[in-house]
Order: structure tokens, then C-alpha cells, then sequence
């Protein structure tokens, strides 16, 4: 160890992690750390830079709450969320996509064709669609979870004026697979740079900026979770998304209307939804969970 050299102090951690580690959890430090190593030499990082780093990481964990989680923003703007995303999500399943750092449990239960809109304001949108397995078969047992912004662009526990669990929804899917339910229109937004995340943004000239979006966790026994969100295809940051999230397959089509006839059966809704509001038709394919 006295001897350990800038060339040799990578395989000196190496040999540090004894027998008993777990293999995984070997292969993976023995990637990071290699890599971590070999950034410092190629960039020959200099002391302020380290310090600037780790200061970044410091006011990470200070702006970090219960209702914001920064690190997680942090890995949402350097694409990191998204590359394991890509990696993980089967070929033919739904692709997934970025959680978010405004996800937060314990969403009230809303039956099938039920109202999240409620009194927010904005346009009225219909959202619909099956969960379904690649075949196209309806999947038994399916939960969807929704949470999206209001009109101004902030999510609920980011806005003391809007209730705690403003639109955000948990459905219990029938056996069709089917889901629907009637919300608002969410408009584009920026993920908070008021931290060491938009410092980040800031000093590279990236903007803030996402395209507006829904969110969806679905889940069903047998099948791999799915955490994704889907986006409009007419939405001026489609291309320009600061986290990365959007896949193609993810884009949707609100489709403007102007007859009730368009609102689907057992819609809450239906009775005091005025003309003209938008639809979305949106089906979801989980895959079989792996052993």
C-alpha cells in the first residue's frame, strides 16, 4: 500500500473488497470505480474541480426533502435515469421512462371512468386505453397510478395552494384491462434550477424546460412493473426535453372534439363535460417478469 501509484491505486481498491462480497455488488463497484479512476486521469482533475464536485453533491443532500428529491433530478438532467431506463426496458414492452422527483405514495383510489379533473383549471382531456401483454391480450390484475401538474405547471406537493394529492390517481383495472378516467391538459414546465441541479444547467446553457407529460406506474402479478410517462406529439419541447425522457413510442395524440358523443360509457364526467375537450387513446404492454 505505501507504494500505490496513480496507475496502480485502482486494482489497490480492488483487492481491498475481500471474499465474502457479493459478486454483483463486486462487478458493479469494479466498473464504477475503474471508470471514476480513469476520469480523473484522462481530465487530470484538479483539486477546485474535485472540491466543486463534491460541494454540488453537499447542496444536493441540503435542498433534498421528503417532497424533492435533488439527487434524483441530478440523474434525471445528466440522462442518467434514462440510460437505465433504455437498458432495462424489453424490446417489446412499453418503454419506461423517467420517475421524477415529485413522486410521492399513497395516491387516492379513483374507480375506472372516474374524475381526477375535479375543479382544476384547464382544458378537459379524456384518457383511455387498455394494459395489455405484447399479444395484445388484456392483462388481469392491472394497477395504473397517474400524477401529472395543474395548469401552472407545478405538481401538488410543490404548490401549498393545490390539495395534497391533486391529480394524482390509483385505478383497480377489471379484467378487460381497461382504463379511463378525465383529467386536464398539463403544460410544459421546468424541473427546478433554483439548486445545484440548475447550476449544472446553468453553466452548460441548457434550459430547464420539459415537455408537458402524464405519468404512469403500472403494475400487474406476473408482469414487470412499468414506470413511464407519455407525451403530446405537438409540444414545442417534444425535442428539447432536459431529462432526456421522451421515446418515440411514448408520444400520444390529443385529438380535439367537439361532440359528447366522443366521451366513452361510465365516464364521471360525461354529465358536466362541455365541448370542446380532448381525448387521448393510449395502450400500455407490460412484459412477463423474469425469475
Amino acid at each position: 500500500m505505501r507504494t500505490v501509484t496513480k496507475d496502480t491505486i485502482t486494482q489497490a481498491f480492488l483487492d481491498y473488497c475481500g471474499a465474502e462480497t457479493d459478486p454483483r455488488l463486486r462487478f458493479v463497484l469494479e466498473k464504477f470505480v475503474t471508470h471514476l479512476h480513469d476520469f480523473v486521469r484522462e481530465t487530470n482533475l484538479t483539486h477546485a474541480e474535485w472540491r466543486k464536485g463534491l460541494e454540488l453533491i453537499e447542496k444536493a443532500g441540503d435542498i433534498t426533502t421528503p417532497e424533492r428529491n435533488e439527487f434524483v433530478l441530478m440523474s434525471d438532467v445528466l440522462g442518467l435515469s434514462s440510460l437505465v431506463d433504455m437498458v432495462n426496458s424489453p424490446d417489446e414492452g412499453t418503454p419506461s421512462s423517467v420517475l421524477g422527483p415529485f413522486h410521492i405514495l399513497g395516491a387516492p383510489d379513483l374507480p375506472v371512468g372516474g374524475d381526477m379533473k375535479q375543479d382544476n383549471e384547464g382544458a378537459a382531456v379524456i384518457v383511455s386505453g387498455k394494459v395489455c401483454d405484447p399479444e395484445g391480450a388484456p392483462i388481469k390484475g392491472a394497477e395504473i397510478e397517474v400524477w401529472q401538474t395543474a395548469d401552472n405547471g407545478l405538481y401538488s406537493n410543490q404548490d401549498n395552494s393545490q390539495a395534497e394529492y391533486n391529480l394524482r390517481c390509483h385505478l383497480v383495472l377489471g379484467d378487460d384491462g381497461i382504463y379511463k378516467l378525465s383529467t386536464i391538459r398539463p403544460a410544459p414546465y421546468t424541473v427546478p434550477d433554483d439548486g445545484p441541479v440548475g447550476e449544472l444547467l446553468h453553466a452548460t446553457g441548457r434550459h430547464p424546460w420539459r415537455p408537458s407529460h402524464l405519468h404512469f406506474i403500472i403494475t400487474a402479478p406476473g408482469y414487470r412493473s412499468l414506470v413511464t410517462e407519455v407525451f403530446p406529439s405537438d409540444d414545442p419541447y417534444l425535442d428539447e426535453d432536459a431529462v432526456f425522457g421522451v421515446r418515440e413510442r411514448l408520444v400520444m395524440e390529443y385529438v380535439e372534439q367537439s361532440d359528447v358523443i366522443a366521451i366513452p360509457d361510465g365516464m364521471e364526467i360525461a354529465e358536466r363535460l362541455q365541448a370542446p375537450f380532448f381525448t387521448v387513446d393510449f395502450d400500455f404492454v407490460l412484459t412477463e417478469e423474469k425469475a
